[in-house]
């Protein structure tokens, strides 16, 4: 079995879809994107295609490591968001030639079903609790909001109380239980961080994620040893190697590899089996499309230290479609009493709807990320 071509897609809202057809007539779907990046990435899909097209497509780990090492200069989100569509495309393809999912090729599964999470509240966290109150019943046992609004460097107390507000807000309505997780997105620098972590606590908070950014290690450090809620970050993390000095040094509770940043299922497999050996807890990112989530439930299929998985259905972002839009079977992400089921059809146990998605390609997007500025107008972290 030979490759054939490689196709993309820029479908919307703001995602990028490749096809890689074989001369056997299999076919593999993957999902290689940064979001607002999503046309650059693509030029580095067409671009690493010169490597694959005529050969195998079953010789997965090879062809990760020759569009990994045989570049000088690797890593970044861009290369690994084109290396990872390109890798859940060959696995798909695997699955489908051998009639598995894909999770029967990495071992088997440790479980049938993985908790999911609902988000809230949008860019600018408003009228959480009424969204947390629909996200319940719903039949979600968890939510994910965003924290703050932007913030300076050292910004007022009234911005922190907000924030808390709104936390005790969904806690109230979600009960004791009801699973919270807090993104600051990297909005928060150091000294308001620890403000607000502190001020957090009594609301136990499922987790904080990305209380600083992620290259501020020492600042996540000392936030780390100021609260005791559950830390997780690593969406901005890209391969094994961004996350060594990270797991070995503690300063985290959970990661959040992107199956379509990080390296696809070949990598990400490698990264979990890394933090299980910390005793640190995987969460998958996932604010993406129906590739991207499929792909991650074969991952949380076979990672023991899986406990949660992020998906969009809902999300802000999704304007004009949605994460079943580009699927034929529907009920493969049925969220049932706050799980989903993994997907037990071949490959990534999803059917692209080709047609669909070829429709509204013809559209595309041009999505980005707002530029958001303080009242002194200078830049801050969106």
């Amino acid at each position: 079995m030979k490759i054939t071509k490689m196709e993309t897609f820029l479908v919307p809202p703001r995602w990028l879809f490749l096809k890689i057809e074989t001369n056997e007539g299999v076919v593999g779907w993957g999902e290689p994107v940064v979001e607002g990046r999503a046309s650059t990435v693509k030029a580095a899909v067409e671009e690493l295609s010169e490597y694959l097209i005529g050969k195998d497509p079953l010789h997965i780990e090879d062809h990760w490591t020759v569009l990994y090492r045989a570049g000088f200069y690797r890593g970044g989100p861009i290369l690994m968001s084109a290396i990872s569509g390109i890798d859940q495309a060959l696995w798909d393809i695997k699955g489908k030639y051998y009639d598995t999912p894909i999770y029967q090729l990495l071992g088997g599964p440790v479980r049938d079903s993985i908790r999911v999470y609902s988000w809230i509240g949008g860019d600018r966290p408003n009228d959480v609790a009424d969204a947390a109150k629909v996200a319940k019943e719903a039949g979600f046992s968890a939510i994910k909001m965003n924290a703050t609004e932007e913030l300076q460097m050292i910004d007022s107390y009234e911005k922190i109380d907000q924030a808390v507000a709104r936390i005790a807000a969904v806690r109230e309505v979600g009960g004791k239980d009801f699973g919270i997780g807090i993104d600051f997105h990297g909005r928060v620098h150091k000294p308001m961080a620890k403000i607000l972590a502190k001020e957090l606590e009594p609301y136990r908070p499922m987790f904080i994620e990305e209380p600083v950014l992620a290259e501020n290690l020492e600042a996540l450090r000392d936030i780390a040893n100021h609260t005791n809620i559950p830390i997780a970050t690593g969406e901005r993390m890209f391969s094994r190697w961004d996350y060594k000095r990270i797991l070995s040094e503690g300063y985290v509770d959970i990661i959040q590899p992107d199956l379509s940043h990080a390296g696809g299922i070949t990598e990400v497999r490698k990264i979990a089996t890394m933090a299980e050996a910390y005793d640190i807890a995987l969460a998958p990112h996932c604010p993406l499309g129906p590739i991207a989530l499929a792909a991650s439930l074969q991952i949380d299929a076979v990672s023991y230290n899986a406990f949660i998985q992020e998906q969009s259905l809902g999300i802000h972002y999704n304007k004009g479609n949605d994460l079943l839009d580009y699927i034929i079977d529907r009920s493969v992400f049925e969220y049932k009493n706050g799980f989903v089921k993994i997907p037990q059809g071949s490959g990534l146990g999803i059917e692209v709807n080709e047609e669909y998605v070829r429709k509204v390609a013809e559209v595309g997007h041009h999505w980005k990320n707002p530029v958001w500025r303080h009242k002194d107008g200078s830049v801050a972290e969106w």
